[in-house]
């Protein structure tokens, strides 16, 4: 069976999750869920009920890392899985502490026990390293952590576009610049009907 991905636009997990799928030419049948309104199908088979879910012959996985390695274990023809071990180190310091930081300041007022300000400043310690880290690409060549960590960079940055232009990161700054500029970028953000049950999927890539 051709794997079924249910998905969500503007989700940056499910952006990492297309990413992936995209450079690996795994085509999946794509679903998309408007988050209000999810569907009894989906909620079937996510363990989690949170985009990605990918669902094979054989299992539902729903952590986007997973789907990500997954896809690029069927076929990798970019070699985004062959990098350095520290990228992984980088994807876990991501997906912990800067995205916590990112989610108490972007939807601050769902914590109001926590400073906004803050926690900008805590997730802006992530993106200095990070700067300081990266060329073109965060080791040598294009690799799973770029790919992993672009999309929450994405939405920290669009919080507050004016700051994070005015922050001293010149290579970050440049790197998330080349991807929303991207072919790939804008492959992986074609804007998909709600899918309800009986409607037709859609192939991706």
């Amino acid at each position: 069976m051709t794997p079924t991905l249910y998905s969500f636009r503007r989700c940056p997990y499910a952006m990492r999750a297309r990413l992936a799928l995209a450079s690996s030419g795994q085509q999946v049948e794509l679903r998309e869920v408007v988050l209000r309104d999810k569907p009894a199908a989906f909620l079937d088979v996510s363990p989690s009920a949170t985009v990605p879910c990918l669902v094979t012959a054989d299992s539902a996985i729903d952590e986007s890392l997973d789907i990500m390695t997954w896809s690029l274990r069927q076929s990798d023809p970019e070699e985004w899985l062959d990098m350095p071990a520290a990228g992984w180190d980088w994807i876990k310091r991501a997906d912990g502490p800067f995205k916590d930081a990112l989610d108490h300041t972007k939807y601050a007022s769902r914590y109001p026990e926590m400073d906004a300000s803050e926690q900008r400043d805590l997730a802006a310690e992530f993106l200095t390293d990070l700067d300081q880290q990266l060329g073109v690409w965060i080791f040598e060549k294009p690799s799973i952590a770029d790919y992993a960590i672009l999309p929450f960079v994405r939405q920290f940055a669009f919080i507050d576009k004016d700051w994070f232009d005015a922050q001293p990161w010149p290579d970050l700054q440049t790197w998330l610049d080349a991807f929303l500029t991207s072919d790939r970028f804008a492959a992986i953000m074609s804007k998909y009907p709600q899918w309800v049950e009986g409607n037709e999927t859609v192939p991706f890539p």
